[in-house]
């Protein structure tokens, strides 16, 4: 079967499309595209807070479905597959909130998938994280069951370090020994991105370069690493409802004034690749290898630190494993879509703390 993933993650600059050739028990990347999304409709997803008008969701609901639909379209055509070949889309949409603590869990994502379905005319699954969550499970993080599925091999543990927005580990011990674990470990690109739009209006740091350019301050470190996230036990999961500038300011308080910014940024890369470092080496025990998706496998100073941090376990970009490191979530989604379809169960209880495994996501047929 064929399906499609459309991601969009927690620094909403791009929406990722993967067409995926799913057999037996492995898939194929057949095509992978990121579209940018355009910044008004950025601003306004980024601006949606406690005020934001019922209405206002409800147009958002529609603008991610329709753009969504017209990546999805556009793939599509870009890649030469036949649509009336692909079996369905998985949409995730965008996070707006994710909020998994009891007693009332619950995670909101727009993104209508009625709009991508009847654009398409592909069956399309949303909703991913809900049954999750209604089954006392936190909804998240999602990747460990696909990594697991995909990358999990007999002679060795692998840890998968994704580092988008918010960063979390996959700990996959070799198949058929022991349990498959995954939390978010806290932030992964998403302080450092806030950081550098708000003092250089750029979107990212590019190679982490002005990271590299500062040294960090180990006071505000010390004070940013006293989150109590950092040392709560797994199951957990994150978003940018938590770690976001304001809980910086709030955290560091005058300190944050009194130091360069260019301190500050590297200051917190060294807290994203700390926080990574740390949950690995206190829970994934016997580790040889490491591989890193997402956006934050292009930045250089990041890798570096992050390699220097975690010796001397191997630490490499999921590109040695020869999938691209940007296309793992999207390709994800895929998966998450086909695992619905087929009928087959897709969280994993050791992840998301849930009671039991059940079937992700909700179906939205054209026909």
């Amino acid at each position: 079967m064929l399906a499609i993933g459309l991601m969009s993650g927690t620094s909403m600059d791009a929406v990722d499309v993967a067409i995926v050739k799913f057999a037996g028990n492995g898939c194929d990347l057949i095509h992978y595209q990121q579209f940018p999304i355009p910044e008004s409709l950025q601003s306004a997803l980024k601006s949606v807070g406690p005020r934001t008008s019922l209405g206002q969701l409800l147009e958002l609901d529609a603008g991610v479905g329709t753009l969504f639909a017209q990546c999805a379209t556009a793939a599509i055509k870009d890649s030469g597959v036949d649509s009336a070949k692909i079996g369905v889309i998985g949409s995730h949409g965008q996070t707006l909130l994710h909020s998994p603590q009891p007693p009332i869990r619950n995670s909101l994502q727009v993104g209508d998938a009625n709009r991508i379905a009847w654009a398409t005319r592909i069956r399309t699954v949303s909703d991913f994280r809900r049954m999750d969550m209604a089954a006392g499970g936190q909804g998240a993080p999602l990747a460990p069951a696909f990594h697991a599925w995909l990358f999990r091999v007999p002679q060795v543990t692998r840890v998968v370090i994704n580092i988008g927005g918010i960063a979390n580990i996959s700990i996959l011990p070799p198949a058929g020994e022991n349990t498959v674990y995954g939390f978010d470990t806290g932030p992964g690109n998403t302080l450092l991105d806030q950081w550098i739009q708000r003092h250089q209006g750029k979107q990212w740091d590019e190679d982490g370069a002005w990271a590299a350019s500062g040294i960090p301050d180990a006071g505000l470190l010390a004070v940013l690493e006293s989150e109590p996230y950092f040392g709560a036990a797994p199951p957990k999961s994150t978003g940018r409802d938590l770690f976001n500038l304001e809980w910086l300011e709030q955290r560091a308080g005058s300190k944050l004034n009194s130091l360069p910014p260019v301190v500050v940024q590297a200051t917190l890369l060294e807290l994203t690749t700390g926080s990574i470092a740390k949950a690995v080496k206190t829970h994934a025990h016997a580790v040889s290898e490491a591989y890193v998706c997402g956006g934050g496998a292009h930045n250089a100073r990041l890798m570096a630190r992050l390699s220097d941090q975690l010796a001397p376990i191997e630490v490499g970009s999921m590109d040695n494993l020869g999938v691209p490191p940007d296309a793992v979530e999207a390709m994800m989604i895929a998966w998450l879509a086909w695992c619905r379809v087929e009928g087959i169960p897709a969280n994993l209880p050791s992840v998301t703390g849930a009671e039991r495994p059940v079937l992700m996501g909700a179906i939205y047929d054209p026909t």
